[in-house]
């Protein structure tokens, strides 16, 4: 699988170095003012399913408070479906009003997916709303997103996979992130 990459971006300790600090950022936001649940629940991580999944499990480890979790899925990629079109696939398991929400995704590129979902969840009316993205495609985006909490800024528009993200299903388990070679992109 690896001899399918054209080059590393960014290496398993990268990785790991770089949630451990994104984790204390969110840990002293929180304890520092970025909660507003009135009843002072622990925030709740949104993992946007699949690509997120393995950061968010790395990112919840790392952040030394008190966090629960809960799991939504959309779909906005492939079959002929245009930019911005998103779909729900599997909503979340518990109501969000009145609590701290942080979503939790592997990669923002245009914001169409997490404006989506920023969108669908204020209508909630949660307590707050806080965007974590693993890797921020600043130059690619065609929405006005914020991202609160970013891993690593990319630049160059490469199709990356590893660290939960894949191509078609497949690299989501490489410990790294990496360019997929054009060869095996269809």
């Amino acid at each position: 699988m690896a001899e399918r990459i054209s080059r590393v971006l960014f290496s398993a300790e990268q990785i790991r170095v770089r949630v451990h600090e994104v984790g204390e950022e969110i840990r002293s936001d929180y304890e520092n003012g970025a909660a507003r649940d009135p009843k002072k629940r622990p925030p709740l991580l949104v993992c946007v399913l699949h690509g997120a999944l393995v950061f968010m499990a790395d990112l919840a480890r790392e952040i030394p408070t008190e966090v629960e979790y809960d799991f939504i899925s959309v779909s906005s990629y492939g079959n002929g479906t245009s930019p911005g079109a998103v779909r729900l696939v599997k909503d979340l398991e518990r109501p969000i009003e009145g609590r701290d929400v942080l979503i939790v995704e592997d990669i923002v590129d245009t914001g169409y997916t997490i404006d989506y979902l920023r969108r669908g969840f204020a209508a909630r009316r949660p307590a707050s709303i806080r965007i974590c993205s693993l890797i921020d495609k600043v130059a690619r985006r065609e929405t006005d997103v914020k991202v609160d909490y970013v891993g690593f800024a990319l630049e160059q528009n490469a199709f990356i996979v590893g660290y939960g993200m894949d191509y078609r299903e497949l690299y989501r388990n490489l410990p790294f992130i990496g360019v997929l070679k054009p060869e095996y992109i269809e």
